[in-house]
């Protein structure tokens, strides 16, 4: 097979011997994968795969089974899947447990099917597991346009919970208002802190979500309501930072880490059956949808990784396999 390697400064593809078939496991061919932040913090050396884990990037994909393990039988060959992965991606063939694969949506191309397992299972794992969000609780989303956040603003809509965002632009602000934010603060030219009392009636916000990390520590513990949970996915802003712990204590607020990627098998399989329960009905009649930037042919890869790292799009980039 062919497949991405990292060779110096480039992004080349080139033949890869084949990943080997397991017990539980599919051997997707793949028709589609799509660009994470992840990928490009792995290409850089920042981010290795977990222990087992193929080297190769993508972190998701879409395709056709091509072939299954023993012990499998919730897929066949020939069936149309999209997989979440903890590597691999960016690759013509690629093997994942049968429990991290789900049906691709009724109606849906690979290319869509691609962009979706990685940015709503961590949205919908941060969200409603990790934070155990209720109906009616306010939620902050920082990076609004990103595929994450993107993910994150349709769920929140439909499980009816008013959303706020942060983003780069005021067109990425208003891009995610459409989407169904009720409103926004541009990173470049105001405080989400100094916003969020006028959005919330003084209250605070119930869940913030944030890659962000150490810069954004200080104002998103002050802008928590009583009881609010943060849920940190990354550390975009830095790794270092410095709080006074009374508000914690005074407003019972709870700061979650939170990974993905390095979760056990059966932790992933019970994130996919959530979204095979409560958000493949939402994607199949029309309620939400995957939000798609720009579709790139896998060999320019290099091209796909610029164009995320310039921070101009809004939500995924996709790389197709011919």
């Amino acid at each position: 097979m062919k497949a991405i390697h990292v060779d110096g400064d480039r992004l080349v593809w080139t033949d890869a011997p084949s990943p080997a078939l397991g017990d539980g496991e599919l051997r997707i061919r793949t028709k589609a994968t799509a660009i994470n932040r992840a990928d490009l913090s792995q290409r850089s050396g920042g981010y290795p795969p977990p222990p087992g884990a193929s080297s190769i990037l993508g972190l998701e994909c879409s395709g056709v089974v091509d072939e299954v393990g023993p012990n499998v039988d919730r897929f066949k060959p020939g069936d149309e899947v999209c997989a979440l992965l903890a590597g691999g991606g960016y690759a013509e063939e690629v093997v994942v447990p049968a429990v991290q694969a789900l049906p691709v949506p009724a109606g849906f191309s690979f290319t869509e099917a691609a962009a979706i397992p990685e940015v709503f299972a961590t949205a919908y794992l941060n969200l409603m597991m990790e934070a155990k969000l209720a109906p009616g609780e306010t939620v902050l989303l920082h990076a609004g346009a990103s595929g994450v956040g993107t993910a994150g603003i349709q769920l929140c809509v439909a499980f009816d919970n008013p959303c706020f965002v942060t983003a780069g632009s005021d067109e990425k602000i208003d891009r995610c208002l459409a989407l169904g934010a009720q409103g926004g603060s541009n990173r470049h030219t105001s405080s989400f802190a100094e916003l969020v009392p006028g959005w919330t009636d003084g209250r605070g916000i119930d869940v913030i979500l944030d890659p962000v990390g150490g810069a954004y520590l200080e104002d998103n513990v002050k802008s928590l309501n009583v009881d609010g949970r943060l849920v940190l996915i990354g550390l975009m802003g830095g790794a270092g930072a410095s709080i006074g712990l009374a508000p914690l204590l005074m407003r019972r607020l709870r700061i979650i880490g939170s990974t993905l990627r390095a979760r056990p098998i059966a932790a992933k399989a019970e994130i996919m059956d959530a979204l095979f329960e409560r958000v493949w009905p939402l994607l199949e009649n029309g309620s939400i949808k995957p939000i798609v930037e720009e579709v790139i042919p896998i060999a320019e890869a290099d091209r796909a990784h610029a164009l995320i790292a310039s921070d101009s799009t809004f939500g995924k980039v996709i790389l197709v396999v011919d």
